[in-house]
């Protein structure tokens, strides 16, 4: 494996300040690294409907939301380009075999198209894409 595919459920745990914990911290280490990071396409409307959301139900600032924006577009993901055939097919497969949904189901059709891992805080997509043999990935313990 050389490289992640990252969620909107972990990628927005970086930047919501509600959303922080000891895991999504640990995500630092990815960027750190400089690993290939993966996203499919409906990855920045979910990133975006989640800041506007945030902003809406005074989560965070309109000035929190703009630097927000701009903090997420600076990220060294890649988009990737594939959407129809096998990404449309392969997602909509995996979603009604694993029960997902099939937002969900997108970033584990990516890893397991690409051969990647997968980045999420998600408890069940981490359980499907354990159950497919997709890598999750897990926060390293700090040393000391």
């Amino acid at each position: 494996m050389t490289g992640w595919v990252l969620d909107a459920s972990a990628a927005l745990a970086l930047g919501l300040p509600d959303e922080r914990s000891p895991e999504a911290d640990g995500l630092c280490d990815l960027f750190e690294r400089g690993d290939d990071l993966r996203v499919p396409a409906l990855w920045w409307y979910e990133v975006a409907n989640a800041l506007a959301g945030a902003r809406r139900r005074g989560r965070i600032t309109a000035a929190d939301h703009a630097r927000l924006l701009e903090l997420y577009v600076a990220l060294p993901v890649r988009t990737d380009a594939l959407f129809a055939d096998r990404a449309f097919t392969g997602s909509s497969r995996t979603a009604a075999d694993s029960g997902l949904s099939a937002y969900d189901a997108a970033y584990l059709e990516l890893a397991a198209r690409r051969g990647l891992g997968l980045v999420t805080l998600d408890a069940r997509l981490a359980a499907a894409a354990a159950g497919l043999g997709v890598a999750v990935w897990k926060r390293s313990p700090k040393r000391r």
